[in-house]
């Protein structure tokens, strides 16, 4: 009866070991045995690295690494690139150098040098009157808050005797009543005149200034009380109400705006037209509380 014999191991090819099939090579790393580019067997299945003439400039040998990076082969400081800043060339620049050269503008309230030393209280008061460009200057990066508070204070404390009603009115009353309104009217001008400052300063970062809160809020505190000193004089002895009072009041408002303009220009940066603007708010609002007196 025929039959299959069905057995495991050696057996089961019916051959003598010496005759069964050889196991096969494994495939190449790199694809078939034959090349990549059509040539013969064992060829190479990537080109040969291309190397750079030995005197063209740059890196002496580059070649290109099985996945496509560039390799750089030979003297880790190469010559000059002649191709730097052409167009689709880079120039490779050391630690801490500037490309561009050093930088000469000043822009205030940076971490660059002052322009000048602080000025003594009593140099930036005359200064504002009467070199008040310089001034403002040399003091747009310190803050000025002892000299602003104190006069500022003691304008609010004389204002109110710049008015015919409010003198008269101040003059009759009990002392106890007079000390108190005239102590609130300094503190009244004080934060006024902080709080129209900062609009000043915002409105100036707003057309583009880089000046700092504290000198400019400073600075126009102190611009006020000084500008408006000369009609204040008058207008206590002659009544704010007398037409040499009344000029006297145009005159210093327009100074104000002069001072204002330089002020905000010289701290921020910025052509005239933009610090006139951004001091508008704060000469309007000076011409109507304190000139006019209509507020």
């Amino acid at each position: 009866m025929a039959g299959f014999r069905i057995g495991r191991g050696r057996g089961s090819d019916n051959r003598p070991p010496q005759q069964q099939r050889p196991q096969q090579a494994p495939p190449p790393p790199y694809g078939p045995s034959h090349g990549q580019y059509g040539g013969a067997q064992g060829a190479p299945a990537y080109p040969p690295q291309q190397q750079w003439p030995p005197n063209g400039g740059g890196h002496p040998r580059q070649g290109r690494a099985p996945h496509g990076e560039p390799e750089y082969f030979g003297d880790p400081h190469p010559a000059a690139d002649p191709y730097a800043d052409n167009p689709g060339h880079t120039r490779a620049f050391s630690i801490n150098e500037d490309p561009y050269g050093h930088a000469a503008t000043y822009h205030a309230g940076s971490a660059s040098a002052p322009v000048g030393p602080r000025l003594h209280w009593k140099e930036l008061l005359r200064g504002i009157v009467m070199r008040p460009g310089p001034t403002f200057h040399q003091m747009r990066d310190y803050p000025v808050w002892g000299p602003a508070l104190t006069v500022s204070f003691l304008y609010g404390l004389l204002a109110i005797f710049g008015f015919d009603q409010s003198r008269e009115e101040v003059i009759k009353a009990p002392f106890t009543t007079a000390l108190t309104s005239v102590l609130i009217t300094g503190v009244f001008f004080v934060i006024g005149s902080l709080i129209l400052g900062t609009v000043t300063h915002t409105l100036a970062r707003q057309l583009g200034g880089d000046g700092s809160w504290q000198p400019t809020v400073g600075l126009s505190m102190l611009i006020m009380p000084l500008t408006d000193a000369p009609r204040l004089v008058f207008a206590m002895f002659l009544g704010g109400d007398n037409p040499l009072v009344q000029v006297v009041g145009w005159a210093t408002w327009l100074a104000a705006g002069a001072l204002f303009t330089s002020m905000v220009s010289k701290s921020h940066d910025l052509p005239w037209p933009k610090a006139l603007g951004a001091s508008a708010i704060q000469l309007i609002a000076l011409l109507a509380i304190i000139k006019l007196g209509t507020i």
